[in-house]
């Protein structure tokens, strides 16, 4: 009850009053989620468009929301089955995920993740390598995905 009460409150926020780039809503069910988020300008991701698959467990807000990218991004915190390096989609203590924040919180934190990845928590090592010590050619590849993948 509570999380259906929370959710509706939420995609209603979502939809009124979106952060800047990002839109979600409900695909069929309630505890299944669409985002998308549009790359940022002045990074490799800009002008793409990037899908995102959010599920809500049983327990949310107690448990955060499985989300992962359904568009292939080159990037050193998001593996190439989408799945996202980000503390605030785990519990602790390895985890920052509490009640407080919400999928909105959440969309923006991996916004920012696009713009600034985190190269010494990477999922993919050889992109992260890349990224801290040939940042053009990371630069480089990460533009060529976007365009193959998320342009529009």
């Amino acid at each position: 009850m509570q999380r259906a009460s929370r959710l509706t409150r939420e995609l209603s926020l979502l939809a009124t009053e979106p952060p800047s780039g990002i839109t979600c809503w409900q695909n069929g069910q309630l505890d299944h989620l669409r985002a998308q988020i549009l790359g940022g300008v002045d990074t490799p991701y800009e002008k793409g468009i990037f899908n995102l698959e959010i599920i809500v467990p049983e327990r949310y807000p107690f448990e955060p929301p499985k989300i992962r990218f359904l568009t292939p991004i080159y990037h050193p915190n998001i593996d190439s089955a989408g799945r996202i390096c980000l503390d605030v989609l785990k519990l602790p203590p390895k985890g920052a995920w509490r009640p407080s924040l919400n999928i909105s919180t959440l969309l923006t934190s991996i916004q920012l993740l696009m713009a600034e990845p985190n190269p010494d928590d990477p999922l993919m090592a050889d992109i992260s390598s890349e990224y801290k010590y040939n940042k053009q050619l990371f630069l480089r590849n990460a533009r060529e995905w976007t365009e193959k993948y998320a342009g529009q």
